[in-house]
């Protein structure tokens, strides 16, 4: 077996929202594997099928409550009976399209609720780290041919990424008014791209929209071919979550700060070359352009990941090829109706650990 990130998580309470989601769902077991005891506090799944549902999650983690981080003192009283050492924040309305419809609620979960979770691990005195989870579409997003970096300017066009670019600026100026005595935890923001994986079945996403395409025997409708996206498997900015999470933890406010997680530039690929890919790998699916989409959405976006490749020592270890190859993987499995999903998906994580590039923490026992 593998020895991942000096075993810091093992027997380590995390305090872990939004764990009923497609990211959310892959770090509790990834946290679990790794010996952690995770209290997860999140809505109830949105999408079904969902993978925190398929995979009975909730049961396979310390303790699962459905709560709304809206609810400040219902999140404040389920944080402090459970007294975490860190604070993993990943729920959000995390939809761009859905954001036009419904923007009051995208800010008030983005920006609000991430306050309320913010400001209940300040007032328990377990919490020594929060890894707290971003986006890429924080940035002021101009469409120039470059990664953005994280000193870059936080805006967004649209209500999704501006909320995000206020949570950025916001925890910034928290970490500041709040967080600069020794005794506080130490919160950093991470920024991930584009990322894909087997278990997410949100509307208006490219790979889900494909799988759904290629299951019901339909056309896979895009509506941006040539947009550029950084896409990276799931996998890839956990890593770094986890090992933002263990420097926090290990070497505190030295590592308070923003990092950007996304793929190498190879993989900075359009809609329409991944779609195309996952077409061929699964073996059937059909591509067509649809109708361009009145609302705005960005045509190129990119991310600089040299801050972490050179202050955490992370970096990306899939192309997007292999992305979407154990992304088909995957979904081919589950639809071949194979009730052991929950093995799988733990198998595709020591997978990863065995190829990781980045962390020299891993080692063959």
């Amino acid at each position: 077996m593998y020895n991942q990130y000096n075993q810091i998580y093992k027997n380590k309470k995390v305090f872990l929202t939004g764990h009923t989601g497609f990211k959310g769902s892959w770090l509790a077991i990834w946290l679990t594997q790794l010996g952690a005891k995770v209290c997860g506090y999140s809505l109830e799944p949105n999408t079904n099928p969902s993978m925190f549902e398929e995979l009975n999650i909730s049961d396979k983690i310390e303790k699962s409550v459905i709560g709304d981080i809206l609810d400040a003192k219902n999140l404040e009283k389920t944080m402090r009976e459970f007294e975490p050492d860190i604070v993993f924040h990943l729920a959000a309305q995390p939809l761009v399209r859905l954001s036009y419809s419904e923007p009051v609620i995208t800010y008030q979960t983005n920006v609000i609720g991430t306050l309320n979770v913010l400001e209940a691990a300040r007032k328990i005195p377990s919490v020594k780290a929060f890894v707290n989870v971003t986006t890429d579409k924080c940035y002021e997003n101009k469409e120039v041919k470059r990664g953005y970096t994280e000193d870059d300017p936080m805006g967004g066009y649209d209500m999704y990424s501006s909320s995000k670019g206020c949570v950025e600026i916001m925890s910034s100026s928290y970490r500041r008014s709040f967080l600069q005595e020794e005794n506080t935890y130490a919160m950093a923001t991470a920024r991930a791209g584009n990322v894909i994986g087997g278990g997410d079945w949100a509307l208006d996403r490219l790979i889900p929209d494909c799988i759904r395409g290629i299951n019901k025997g339909i056309d896979i409708e895009i509506r941006n071919p040539i947009a550029v996206r950084p896409w990276q498997h799931v996998l890839e900015p956990l890593s770094g979550y986890l090992l933002l999470g263990e420097k926090l933890l290990t070497e505190g406010k030295k590592y308070a700060d923003g990092f950007n997680f996304g793929p190498d530039e190879e993989s900075v690929l359009t809609v329409a070359e991944v779609a195309k890919k996952l077409t061929e790998l699964y073996g059937r699916g059909r591509v067509v352009v649809g109708e361009k989409s009145p609302l705005h959405e960005a045509g190129l976006l990119m991310l600089n990941i040299e801050k972490a490749k050179k202050v955490l020592g992370w970096t990306p270890s899939y192309s997007a090829h292999q992305a979407l190859e154990k992304t088909v993987e995957w979904y081919k499995y589950f639809y071949a109706k194979n009730t052991n999903m929950y093995e799988f998906t733990c198998t595709q994580i020591k997978m990863y650990e065995r190829d990781i590039k980045w962390n020299k923490n891993f080692v063959v026992k």
